[in-house]
């Protein structure tokens, strides 16, 4: 997309899904953290079955407020969020856990008084009967967490303390995980090997909604992207188009062009 008149990539159709199922829909979102002042303004997102959707976009665009829209944090004024056909708008945090969403936010995402392994015991209290299951699931994919399961969370590195979020919000067996600037403060030692989980998670058959500041590597493991702006949908399309999109390049003040 190279001409100055060219349209924004569109929303896949069922014709372009390889008939994936729909998992999770949100559209024309419109949603603020005091009324009457939106940060959402009309703002629109699909997710297929084992898809990993990346959200990017300057900052302030709304990017993670659309996650915390959608997991019921952020009062959502008009609009729709669908999971599997079924209406979750404004549906309480837990009550979506339990419907097979997770969340991991930016910061505050481990309990560090607690060890690794009661970390995740709490990830799982809706349903402790599944522990043996679930912990299996977790170690395989995270295997420092079960060789250090007795160590405080507090105590880990920044790239560790994501692995515990992240496996906690496994714990429940989730369809869908949303995930928050998941990268934000790591080194880029330990940014690489986050994005690394991150894809292995999707591998294991999770559907991924990932907000990234770090957006050509977000666009370099994604399926499909959306750059936000001003709390619209700027611009949709594979992760691929988007990072050699000369528009979306210049929407993004740059930082594309320089990390390419």
């Amino acid at each position: 997309m190279t001409d100055d008149t060219a349209t924004p990539p569109t929303e896949p159709g069922p014709e372009t899904s390889d008939a994936s199922e729909l998992v999770l829909s949100a559209e024309g979102l419109i949603a603020g953290y005091i009324p009457d002042v939106n940060i959402l303004n009309g703002c629109n997102l699909t997710l297929y079955d084992g898809e990993l959707v990346g959200i990017i976009g300057p900052n302030g665009a709304g990017k993670s407020t659309l996650i915390k829209a959608m997991f019921g944090l952020v009062r959502i004024s008009e609009g729709t969020v669908l999971l599997h056909g079924q209406d979750i708008t404004n549906r309480e945090g837990h009550e979506l856990v339990e419907l097979g969403v997770g969340y991991v936010p930016q910061t505050r995402n481990i309990f560090p008084s607690l060890t690794i392994e009661e970390n995740l015991e709490m990830g799982l209290y809706l349903r402790p009967s599944a522990w043996k299951e679930r912990y299996a699931f977790v170690s395989d994919l995270f295997p420092l967490l079960r060789d250090r399961s007795r160590q405080r969370a507090g105590s880990l590195s920044g790239g560790e303390r994501q692995m515990v979020a992240m496996g906690r919000a496994l714990m429940m067996d989730p369809a869908v995980l949303f995930l928050d600037e998941p990268s934000a403060g790591l080194s880029p030692a330990n940014q690489d090997d986050v994005f690394r989980r991150i894809a292995e998670i999707n591998d294991a058959g999770i559907s991924i909604v990932m907000v990234e500041q770090n957006a050509s590597t977000c666009l370099r493991i994604c399926d499909r992207g959306y750059v936000l702006d001003q709390g619209t949908n700027a611009y949709t399309g594979t992760g691929d188009e988007l990072l050699h999109d000369p528009k979306v390049i210049e929407l993004y003040l740059g930082t594309l062009a320089k990390a390419m």
